[in-house]
This record gives structure tokens, C-alpha cells and sequence, in this order.
């Protein structure tokens, strides 16, 4: 009885001196909880859910960013969890020497663990939610606040936090397990003492490194492209795999660093030793907590990319356009006429200028469709009738834009913007089909027109004859009116506003519809029996939410008004700028902690070097400067290799998608610039708290 009591109360002192490496090990799993915690209660909140467009690149970017943030924070709580084994074995080894059984060690060391593990896990979960809601409160209080960002939770994210303990609680057992076994008893005390060096390879690990990254990039990029317009095959999962290069290269940019470093010490071989040699003794620790940081800050400077490339094209749009106010609408709907409009600003005292009017016509447009052979692969074949297609005649063209255009019997024209970077109507349309009359016109491409405020809306332009024949016997559903105005005053934003709700209140529950809804490509549809892939879209929008993010961005009939698009952009995008900013402060966040953490570990493990290094008379500049050598191989290197790859691979990305540099993507590129050296000054910032903490628990 006394032996036991000796032998728990040894324990007790042996866990209390050992409290400071508990610390660190329930700071980490905390902190990858917490985070993992919040971004799935954010990213599975119907706020978030219900904006992001299903199946849009938006929400394949979010889910793509959380992917590598759990991954980044599985990884990091299980070297948390070696780490603390690797400084536990020491305790255990005392305890065997003593004379303390295995079997008897068992309870006690799967306890603490239990307890360690659970409590740490369970307060980040916790945490999670009132951490979320905080960041999105100071959104909506300092930024922007709109009726879409009232922040609710759905409970189902928390199995994915849950997953994640149980896999911090197991990963801590096995590893328990693991030590346990161990018969050398020296070996089991020794082994925090242990170096972990990695293989060491010549210097060209680095530079290769680099090619397999943007290799492995544009081969993961370009290859669903490939899959789909030359094997006609939908890509399959395992085609990411191609990113693998990615991994590989950065593993190798990374070992090199650990290994050699970037500076060249063939003059002074003897410069910076003490700080090269702790890199390379922990080795694989070393190069495991670099990847985990570039991988974070990628993701991050990933998410908040999204908001200068998607702002700037906008506000740059909205600046240069030639109309105040611009709006289409269908003939069968009541909306107001010229007077009545006129006399609607009145009341704002304001009046009009420039009013422009013209017509359109809805046809049936041909065009090369995907025809299923199996589940996976296709082929092309061209349909007579493929969807909708707006038709402008060559007089409404220049009566709308002020430009004359000449277009040839028989053929059309696209209408994009300037710059030719939008998604204008398929080049394929061989045949034009009146779906009132069924009359045809065979037509082929002949070249674009450009006028920005039309080029999102699939609009061509026929010759005046051609025009006329097409709408002989249409009726009105068919038909339309495109309306565009100046205001002579200063506009007011309050007529604006009031203009577009009264706009909104003019159309029926038949245009209660998404701009992507294509009522051909239903009738067709319907005709044939068959049941039309795009009915549930009847449902996704309404105009009781008509100051929602949704409905202004996706109503069919949504107008440009340019005062009330530049004051409510940030309150139209406001969930995904906010999704996208907090996403960025999520892996901002986590890298940071990451490099804290491998900080004071080094300050943990390798103070009796310097201990050693004060013995021996080394003055406190040069043991600060090898702590500011060691901390800036790892905050430095990681930092500069994620900023700079994904800056790369975005500017990749904005060239891909139309083969060239536009200018608002070359403000966006700049812009995304600017905020890469934010970055770098925050990261500058902690590198600078962290070298003074180590300084501090070093006594330098």
C-alpha cells in the first residue's frame, strides 16, 4: 500500500514537472479544434449555404480551402501528440527504472491522456461557435451588415468536429500504446534527446522542388480541361491526383531549407552553425511543420484573392457604363412607360435624360449539346433547338448603344464586352426558331459587337429582315424591352432604391425566375415527355426576398442601376467577402500558431544549447541572433513559398479563364499584391513576439 502511494505521488511530481510540455500539447489540440469547429459551423450555416450558388466555383473554393485546413490540422495535432510522447518517454523511463511495471503504468498513463486529450478537444468545440460569431459580429459591426448575414447554425457540422476528437483521443492512445512497449528502458529516457535528421540530399533538392510546383499546378489545373474536350469524358476524382507534383515539390523546397538553407556557406562554412545544425537534428519535425504552414498560408491567400478579383471587375464595370439606369424587361409585364417614369423622379426632383428604348426577341437557338453515352462519357451533336437566345435587330442594336452595325442576311453576331472576357452566346447557333410559329432561319456566326451592359444576357444581332421575319406571329412572352436612362441632377440613391423594389413589384410569378432558368430548353423538353433537368430551379428564387444577396445577383430580369450598384456591393456580396475574409483569417490564424508552436519547441528541446552556449562565454547578441536565425527559417521560407505560388497559380487561373489579361484582372493582380505585403507585415509582427518570448524562457 505504501508502494503504490509512493509510486502516484511520483507520478504526480514527474506530470507536474512536466506541465509546461501539457501546456503546449492542450494549447494545440484547442487551437485545431476550435478552428476546424468554427469554419465548418460557418461554411454548413444556412447564412452561407443559402447564398453560395450549388455547385457554383465559389463553393467548390470553400470546401477546397477546408479540405486543407483539416488536413493541415490533423497533421498538426498529431505532431502535437508526438511531441508530447517524445518529452513523456523521459517520465515513463524514470518510472520503469524505479521498478514501476508496464501493466502497472497503463491506468495512469491513458488517464492523463483521456483527460489531456478530451478536455482540450472538448473546450475547442466549444470555443468554436462564440469564435465564429464573434468574427462575423465584428463583420457586420465595422465592415458591412445586411438581412443576408444574420448568422445561423446548423448542429450537423458538429460531426465533423466530433470526427476530428475522436481521431485526437485515438491518435494519443496509439501513441501511448506505442511507448509502452518499448523494453529499452535507456532508450525510453533518452528519447526526447533523440535527433530526428532527414535524408540528406545535394542542393539541387531545392530548385527542382520548385519546377515540380508550378508543373504540378498547371497539371492539375489543365487537366480536367484535357479530360473533358478530348476524351469527351467527364473528369473522374482521382483526376486531383495530378496536383500531386505540388506535394512533392513542396516537400523538397522544404527539405532543402531544413538541410542546406539559401544561402550560400562555401566562404564561411562556420556562419549561422549552431541554428542550421538544431534545423537539421529535428529534421522531420522541421520539414512536417514547414509544409503544414505553406499549405495554410496558400489556402489562405487563396480565399482572400477572391475578394479584389471579384470587386475589382465589378466596380470597374459600374464606373464606365454609359447608362444610370439600364433594365430589360418581358412585353406581357406591366411595367411603367416613359411618363410615368419621368414623373416617378419627379417626386426625388430629378429628371431624365439620354432615355433610350429598343426591342428583343426570344428564340430557339441551336447549338452543339453534350448526348450521354454512358455515365461518365459524351459526345457532341448539334440540336436545332438548344436553348434561349435574345435577338436584337441591327436597328435596336444602334438605337440602344449608338453604334450602326452591318450584319448579312443568314448570319449573327455575339455581342461581349470590350475586352471579350465575358460568356456570350455559343458561336455554334446554325439555326434561329420562332416557338410560337416554328418558322426556322438557317443563320451562321459572323463575328462580335461589344457593349458591356448587354454582354451577360446571350444576346446577338440579326440583320433588320431577318429580324422581322423571326417575330412574325410571337406573342408577347416571347418579346421584350430594353430601357436605358441618364439622370441630368446628382442621382439619388433613395430613388434608386425605391425605383428598383417598384420595378421588382411590376412582374408576375411567370419571371420569378434565375437567369440560368432557359424556358426553350423546358418546352423542348416537356414536348418530348421528358422531364426538363432544370425544375427545381422554379423554386429557387423569390421576390419576397428581393433585397437578398441572391436575388439581386441571379433574377433573370436584374437591372443595372449604378448608384444602388455601387453603394450596396459590399451589402450584395457581403456573405461571400465575409466568408471568403474569414476563411483567409482561419488559415492566417492556424499558420501563425503552427509557427509560434515549432518556435518554443525549439526553445524547449534545445536549451541546454544554449545553456551550454552561456558556459562557454557566448554573449547574449550571439545566442539572439542564432533564435532569429532559427525563427526565421520558419516563419520566412513557408511564408514566401505559399504567398508566392498562389499568387502564381491565381494569375494562372484569371489567364486560363479567356487566354488573356483584362485590365480590371491586372488591378485585382495588383491589389492581391498589396495585400501579400499586409501579410508579410503581420507575419513580421509575430516573428517579432516570438523571438522575444524565446528570449525570455531562454533567460538571454
Amino acid at each position: 500500500m505504501t508502494e503504490n502511494f509512493t509510486m502516484k505521488k511520483m507520478e504526480r511530481k514527474l506530470q507536474h514537472a512536466d506541465r509546461k510540455h501539457s501546456k503546449l500539447y492542450l494549447f494545440c489540440n484547442f487551437m485545431a479544434l476550435m478552428i476546424i469547429t468554427a469554419f465548418s459551423a460557418l461554411m454548413l450555416s444556412p447564412t452561407v449555404q443559402t447564398v453560395f450558388p450549388e455547385g457554383g466555383d465559389s463553393r467548390k473554393q470553400m470546401y477546397a480551402i477546408f479540405v486543407l485546413t483539416l488536413i493541415g490540422c490533423v497533421i498538426f495535432t498529431m505532431y502535437a501528440s508526438a511531441l508530447f510522447f517524445r518529452h513523456k518517454s523521459s517520465q515513463l523511463g524514470i518510472l520503469m527504472a524505479l521498478g514501476a511495471s508496464r501493466k502497472r503504468l497503463v491506468p495512469g498513463l491513458f488517464r492523463e491522456i483521456l483527460i489531456l486529450s478530451s478536455i482540450s478537444s472538448i473546450a475547442g468545440i466549444a470555443a468554436g461557435f462564440p469564435f465564429v460569431w464573434i468574427i462575423w459580429r465584428g463583420f457586420r459591426l465595422f465592415l458591412v451588415d445586411s438581412a443576408d448575414m444574420y448568422l445561423t447554425f446548423d448542429l450537423k457540422c458538429i460531426f465533423v468536429s466530433i470526427a476530428l476528437l475522436f481521431l485526437v483521443v485515438g491518435f494519443a492512445c496509439l501513441n501511448a500504446w506505442r511507448y509502452l512497449r518499448r523494453t529499452n528502458i535507456m532508450e525510453v529516457i533518452r528519447e526526447e534527446h533523440i535527433n530526428e535528421p532527414v535524408k540528406e540530399f545535394r542542393k539541387w533538392c531545392g530548385p527542382v522542388g520548385f519546377i515540380l510546383i508550378i508543373a504540378g499546378g498547371v497539371l492539375g489545373y489543365c487537366a480536367p480541361s484535357f479530360w473533358y474536350n478530348i476524351l469527351q469524358a467527364y473528369p473522374p476524382a482521382w483526376i486531383n491526383f495530378f496536383y500531386v507534383p505540388v506535394f512533392i515539390g513542396l516537400y523538397m523546397v522544404m527539405l532543402h531549407t531544413v538541410v542546406h538553407g539559401w544561402r550560400n556557406y562555401k566562404k564561411n562554412p562556420y556562419k549561422n552553425i549552431i541554428a542550421r545544425s538544431m534545423m537539421k537534428f529535428q529534421g522531420k519535425q522541421t520539414v512536417n511543420n514547414l509544409i503544414i504552414i505553406a499549405l495554410l498560408i496558400a489556402g489562405g491567400c487563396f480565399a482572400i484573392f477572391y475578394v479584389p478579383a471579384s470587386g475589382a471587375g465589378a466596380l470597374l464595370m459600374y464606373a464606365k457604363q454609359p447608362f444610370d439606369y439600364f433594365f430589360h424587361y418581358r412585353a406581357d409585364q406591366n411595367i411603367d412607360s416613359e411618363e410615368e417614369i419621368r414623373a416617378f423622379a419627379a417626386r426625388y426632383g430629378l429628371s431624365l435624360k439620354d432615355w433610350t428604348q429598343g426591342e428583343y426577341i426570344t428564340l430557339g437557338g441551336g447549338g452543339n449539346q453534350e448526348i450521354m453515352d454512358d455515365e461518365t462519357h459524351f459526345h457532341i451533336e448539334y440540336v436545332p433547338i438548344a436553348g434561349e437566345v435574345k435577338i436584337l435587330s441591327e436597328e435596336n442594336y444602334a438605337r440602344i448603344t449608338g453604334e450602326s452595325v452591318d450584319v448579312k442576311p443568314g448570319t449573327y453576331m455575339c455581342v461581349m464586352n470590350e475586352e471579350e472576357s465575358s460568356i456570350a452566346a455559343s458561336q455554334s447557333i446554325g439555326h434561329l426558331t420562332n416557338m410560337d410559329t416554328r418558322a426556322q432561319l438557317t443563320t451562321e456566326y459572323a463575328g462580335n459587337v461589344h457593349y458591356t451592359l448587354l454582354a451577360s444576357d446571350n444576346y446577338v444581332v440579326v440583320d433588320n429582315a431577318d429580324y422581322e421575319k423571326l417575330s412574325e406571329g410571337l406573342t408577347d412572352e416571347w418579346k421584350g424591352k430594353i430601357v436605358g436612362f441618364n439622370i441630368v441632377e446628382k442621382d439619388s440613391y433613395a430613388f434608386a432604391n425605391d425605383f428598383f423594389h417598384h420595378f421588382v413589384d411590376s412582374f408576375d410569378e411567370s419571371c420569378e425566375l434565375v437567369y440560368y432558368y432557359d424556358r426553350v430548353a423546358k418546352l423542348i423538353a416537356n414536348e418530348k415527355g421528358e422531364e426538363f433537368w432544370g425544375e427545381y430551379l422554379l423554386d429557387e428564387l423569390h421576390y419576397e426576398d428581393v433585397d437578398s444577396s441572391f436575388f439581386r445577383l441571379m433574377w433573370a430580369y436584374r437591372p443595372s442601376f449604378r448608384i444602388l450598384s455601387q453603394n450596396d456591393y459590399l451589402f450584395t456580396m457581403s456573405v461571400f467577402f465575409m466568408m471568403f475574409i474569414f476563411i483567409f483569417i482561419v488559415c492566417l490564424l492556424t499558420a501563425l500558431v503552427v509557427c509560434y508552436t515549432r518556435c518554443q519547441t525549439i526553445a524547449l528541446n534545445n536549451r541546454y544549447v544554449f545553456d551550454d552556449l552561456k558556459k562557454l562565454g557566448a554573449s547574449p547578441a550571439f545566442m539572439l541572433k542564432e533564435v532569429r536565425n532559427q525563427c526565421n527559417n520558419v516563419f520566412k521560407v513557408p511564408m514566401l513559398v505559399g504567398m508566392s505560388v498562389m499568387y502564381l497559380l491565381f494569375a494562372m487561373i484569371l489567364y486560363g479563364n479567356d487566354g488573356k489579361i483584362v485590365t480590371s484582372e491586372i488591378i485585382s493582380l495588383g491589389a492581391c499584391l498589396g495585400i501579400l505585403v499586409l501579410i508579410g507585415g503581420v507575419v513580421y509582427a509575430v516573428y517579432r513576439g516570438t523571438v522575444k518570448e524565446m528570449k525570455r524562457k531562454l533567460g538571454i
